[in-house]
């Protein structure tokens, strides 16, 4: 075999070790270590710090002064983020209502083609799906014209992303999302402007409660692993 079309063995750890985070598998209380990971994915500790260090750029390990952990979301800077993304989109779509502007109707166009399409054939959910959700919600900030809030959107979701990423949506979860975003641009093209105020607003507040769900979830498991160590 000349190994044509194989996994590097640092993609197979890495891809592992997201999967092990997202599912909850590793201890959040106890420290990463190279030796310990790298018995258990059957690797040497050269992948499996080249995986730490992708999953730490992810957000998915946080480094502590003796090492790195999993990541451990503080639930009240989640919900003050949701806050602050609730104020960033809504903004974009009142600013429409408040002063007669448009929006580019080109690019929602584009996103409306794009979920049309996803619906009809649903990928897997993970970093992709997490990645095409906030280009939906970047792309219908920007095209209410002023860049600056969509900027602040931006950084909004680099602090909220490690969560989502962890969180796997079940196959309902994903279609309602794939609906309620098809529902947010339809009725923005058709000038429904208010209407699509309300479904975003509803949309976000639902993705509000699952993420901290998640969050409170990940944070029961510490509890539980500081208890059982101690």
């Amino acid at each position: 075999m000349n190994g044509k079309g194989r996994v590097p063995l640092s993609e197979r750890v890495y891809r592992s070790l997201r999967r092990d985070l997202a599912a909850g598998a590793l201890v959040p209380t106890e420290r990463l270590g190279e030796e310990k990971l790298a018995e258990i994915y059957g690797a040497s500790r050269t992948p499996v710090r080249a995986a730490l260090a992708r999953l730490e750029a992810d957000g998915l390990v946080e480094r502590h002064p003796d090492g790195l952990y999993p990541y451990r979301p503080r639930l009240e800077e989640l919900d003050n983020l949701f806050e602050l993304r609730m104020v960033l989109e809504t903004r974009g779509i009142q600013r429409v209502l408040a002063d007669g502007d448009a929006h580019d109707l080109t690019v929602i166009e584009a996103e409306l083609e794009w979920w049309q399409r996803f619906g009809a054939e649903p990928g897997e959910p993970g970093p992709a799906l997490v990645a095409a959700d906030e280009r939906f919600h970047l792309t219908l900030l920007a095209a209410a014209g002023n860049a600056a809030l969509a900027e602040a959107l931006t950084a909004v979701y680099v602090r909220v992303r490690p969560v989502r990423t962890l969180d796997l949506p079940t196959p309902e979860r994903v279609a309602t999302m794939t609906a309620e975003h098809i529902a947010i641009a339809e009725r923005l093209l058709a000038g429904e402007v208010d209407l699509a105020l309300h479904t975003l607003v509803a949309h976000i507040g639902s993705a509000r409660r699952h993420v901290l769900a998640r969050a409170e979830q990940a944070l029961k498991l510490t509890r539980l692993g500081r208890a059982v160590r101690d």
